[in-house]
């Protein structure tokens, strides 16, 4: 139906959805809304490890573990809307006959991100065009899962144009922080920051181009792994963006504790999933990487503190300070480090992600579709005319004299093959500064915060180096200590700034989680999950580690 009657159509696919969502719910047998048992508090307390061995054993069934966390996955929904399609009645199925209960995740419930295809269910990446599409067949990367023995349950809530912190769309509504429902869990992979935090899942699968599994970790209190591209599945999904190759993005996984997305990430990469998918290299799981890092004494590591784009908030510079304090007295060595400009890449990437004058994302709405605001800010500037845009970065450099904003705004217009190819250059050539200072350095890891801030208001709103990177919850926001200070002039800041501090509310955002990032360089995620690991008994050493969300 063409436009504007095509508004018609998209608010009944949005109710025929939504209803569908609310029918299957409500016919699900009886255990998946009865009181959380014993038993269910037996498996609760396992790690996928132990589950996969109590199931190699038939010491529990499949079915009963997808039952307590299908039971929880449900409570998680209801309290932060964080579930889109609801597939625990043909997982039941699949548990009895589809997946292969001696593989190394055998009789473990996994949650996929939406855009991430199962037979026999739309993969709408919540865009109303994209509903009653069902597809026939399982991607890659949920054919790789079920031959590891693992079962899809659920898939969650993320923003249309998976360019958001958002987690929010018409289809199936705004996801919500369990932490404090006036938060955001993060995107674009909110709906399993929510899940996971909540405790209605252990592991899942999200996606990033942007640090949309990275900021979901940091504002839900869950951990996460940047892949590099090329060593996780991506074949087998919907998108956005189709065919944006200037940032690549990854899939990669979420987990509820470090133990599980350890044994998760070790566990996929065993499958060989170069296998199924032509797009990952064939890089076996290197366990000599792994125990170096767990056997060395001492590390030499950069803390990156600010990108000098946006100073850190109180709370993120705290939990950063925290983290150095407890690896400073284990021993190791941290140093302030400065690297190639973090600003150039914020530079880089925005203007390849929009290369296309944003046409690609915004083709899949229809009339009366809600946009992401930050996305519909882009695109609206990307259509005002050239010489208007031009006067309008003048003003913003030379008469409010905020360089930061006028930077991003400088050729923020759909590129050409010829443009693009430039930029891609750029990258190319920052990617490669990076390599050189890194090694210049002589640094082993670099710990940084996640983002400026913890967790966004709803309505709130860089990866051009392909690094392997975690992300690790360490403490949650506390109002007394989180303050900003008397001096700090929010008038005073560039632009992007503005648009994070304008959030900033140490009182509002008492409990929050915050994270900090650990980064490797490329392909370095058997090292990082390591550096993850001594991080964290670090911190367990020196006060606690970070106390995950209980399971009500």
């Amino acid at each position: 139906m063409l436009p504007p009657f095509d508004y018609f159509e998209h608010r009944r696919a949005c109710l025929r959805k939504q209803d569908e969502r609310r029918t299957r719910i409500a016919a699900l047998p009886s255990p998946y809304h009865s009181p959380i048992s014993s038993s269910d508090r037996e498996i609760l307390d396992k790690s996928i490890e132990n589950l996969v061995q109590d199931v190699h054993r038939q010491l529990l069934h499949p079915v009963d573990i997808l039952r307590t966390y299908g039971k929880i996955a449900l409570r998680a929904h209801q309290k932060t809307n964080c579930l889109t399609e609801v597939m625990l009645p043909e997982a039941e199925t699949w548990a009895e006959n589809d997946v292969d209960l001696k593989g190394p995740l055998a009789g473990i419930p996994i949650s996929l991100k939406d855009s991430i295809a199962v037979g026999g269910f739309d993969v709408s990446v919540g865009y109303s065009c994209n509903t009653g599409k069902v597809y026939k067949k399982d991607g890659s990367l949920v054919q790789i899962l079920k031959a590891a023995g693992a079962i899809p349950y659920v898939k969650t809530n993320l923003p249309t144009t998976l360019l958001s912190f958002e987690s929010s769309n018409d289809v199936w509504g705004r996801c919500l922080n369990p932490h404090n429902p006036k938060y955001s869990p993060g995107g674009s992979t909110g709906g399993e920051s929510a899940l996971l935090a909540y405790g209605g899942g252990r592991i899942g699968i999200g996606s990033d181009v942007a640090g949309s599994v990275r900021a979901p970790a940091h504002f839900a209190g869950i951990y996460s792994l940047r892949c590099s591209t090329g060593r996780w599945p991506k074949m087998g999904m919907n998108t956005s963006m189709p065919g944006q190759e200037g940032i690549p993005s990854v899939f990669s996984p979420m987990a509820r504790t470090l133990e599980d997305l350890v044994y998760f990430s070790k566990s996929l990469v065993g499958m060989r999933p170069w296998l199924w998918d032509h797009s990952v290299h064939p890089i076996e799981w290197r366990a000599a990487d792994e125990q170096k890092i767990k056997g060395q004494k001492k590390f030499k590591i950069g803390v990156m503190r600010t990108d000098g784009v946006v100073d850190p908030s109180p709370a993120c510079a705290r939990a950063l300070e925290r983290t150095v304090s407890a690896l400073r007295s284990q021993g190791h060595e941290l140093v302030d480090v400065e690297p190639p400009s973090p600003y150039l890449a914020l530079q880089i990437a925005s203007q390849l992600l929009n290369s296309d004058g944003c046409k690609t994302f915004l083709s899949f709405f229809r009339t009366g579709e809600t946009n992401d605001p930050g996305a519909r800010q882009m695109s609206i500037y990307m259509k005002i005319p050239g010489p208007l845009k031009y006067v309008y970065y003048l003003w913003v450099k030379y008469i409010k004299r905020d360089v930061i904003w006028a930077g991003l705004l400088d050729n923020w217009q759909e590129k050409s093959a010829f443009e693009q190819w430039k930029w891609v250059a750029k990258r190319e050539a920052y990617k490669a500064g990076w390599h050189e200072w890194w090694k210049g350095e002589e640094i082993d890891f670099m710990l940084t915060p996640v983002n400026a801030t913890p967790a966004v208001p709803h309505g709130g709103m860089r990866e051009a180096l392909d690094y392997s990177c975690g992300v690790m919850p360490v403490t949650h926001v506390n109002k007394v200590l989180d303050k900003l200070p008397a001096t700090f002039r929010f008038k005073d800041l560039n632009g992007v700034a503005k648009g994070a501090y304008q959030h900033y509310d140490a009182d509002a955002m008492h409990g929050l989680p915050v994270a900090v990032q650990v980064v490797g360089q490329r392909l370095q995620e058997e090292k990082v999950l390591a550096m993850m690991e001594r991080v964290e008994a670090s911190l367990e050493g020196t006060g606690g580690k970070y106390e995950l969300l209980g399971i009500e």
